[in-house]
């Protein structure tokens, strides 16, 4: 347990936290920035003297349970929480689960990419986010309930219909392969999350090909590059892929750009006038 460090840190955050922020006055003889001591303390459901304690390099080691109050009273992201629980010489367990939630300067980002096609997709390969064009190229992902945004079913166990998605990628069988490996390592780094381990039992009981991917063991893969779409509007359409990862909430931001001056970079203009109009998807 660093004390030192672990008092300034926290010592740091709470003066970042403006009283408004967390529903409290600011009063007229709010002297010091952020939070009072005995505000953190209060929000954290800790006693005063002993959150003063640590701001102190005096007190003894905090409980998870504390480190996890204070994480919320903090106001305190992923890394920062995690580098709390290491200054305090606990690191932190297992995260709860794939985070599905988000973050607004991604959104911006989708919506300012209006010559790519882009999606946002979460550890298990469920569609999160996505754009107009992406919506436009493969479907419109509003319409689709949740358990049908998630790639692994679409691959391996297929929907009702199929749909759109599956208009016929070039590289299903590399994707395959891909998907199996990247749910192997989310269901390690997410041992206990109920959800991944329902997915998988689904994804076993349901298909022989990812069982037998499953029983593989492995983990790396790397993704195809470029894919073509086989839309029934626009034809073939084949475009370059790449993937960002989106480290703070292990996700991934996939977008698709055609070649400047190409037949597929016309097809992609044409699927942002057309949009999500109903389309019947060839059998």
């Amino acid at each position: 347990m660093d004390r030192r460090e672990l008092a300034a840190f926290l010592r740091s955050r709470r003066e970042r936290i403006a009283p408004a922020d967390v529903g409290l006055p600011a009063g007229p003889r709010r002297r010091t920035p952020g939070l009072r001591r005995e505000e953190a303390a209060r929000l954290a459901f800790i006693s005063t003297e002993y959150y003063t304690r640590l701001e102190q390099g005096r007190a003894p080691r905090p409980s998870r349970e504390v480190l996890a109050g204070l994480g919320r009273a903090l106001r305190l992201s992923d890394a920062e929480s995690a580098h709390l629980h290491h200054l305090a010489g606990a690191p932190p367990g297992p995260p709860p689960g794939p985070s599905r939630e988000v973050g607004q300067s991604i959104l911006d980002l989708l919506e300012r990419l209006p010559q790519a096609a882009a999606t946002v997709m979460s550890a298990t390969l469920e569609v999160i986010a996505w754009n107009d064009l992406a919506a436009a190229l493969m479907e419109d992902f509003s319409a689709v309930p949740r358990r049908d945004r998630n790639l692994m079913r679409r691959v391996f166990l297929g929907t009702e219909g199929q749909g759109p998605w599956l208009y016929g990628v070039s590289d299903m069988r590399s994707f395959a392969c891909h998907a199996a490996r990247r749910l192997r390592a989310t269901a390690a780094r997410y041992p206990g999350d109920p959800e991944v381990t329902a997915l998988v039992a689904e994804l076993l009981a349901g298909s022989e090909d990812f069982a037998g991917l499953w029983a593989s063991h492995d983990v790396a893969s790397q993704p195809a590059l470029r894919k073509t779409f086989r839309h029934p509007v626009v034809g073939p359409v084949t475009l370059n892929c790449d993937v960002l990862d989106i480290s703070d909430r292990d996700q991934s931001l996939v977008i698709y750009t055609a070649t400047p001056g190409s037949s597929d970079e016309e097809a992609l203009r044409l699927l942002s006038v057309l949009g999500t109009q109903r389309m019947d998807v060839p059998r």
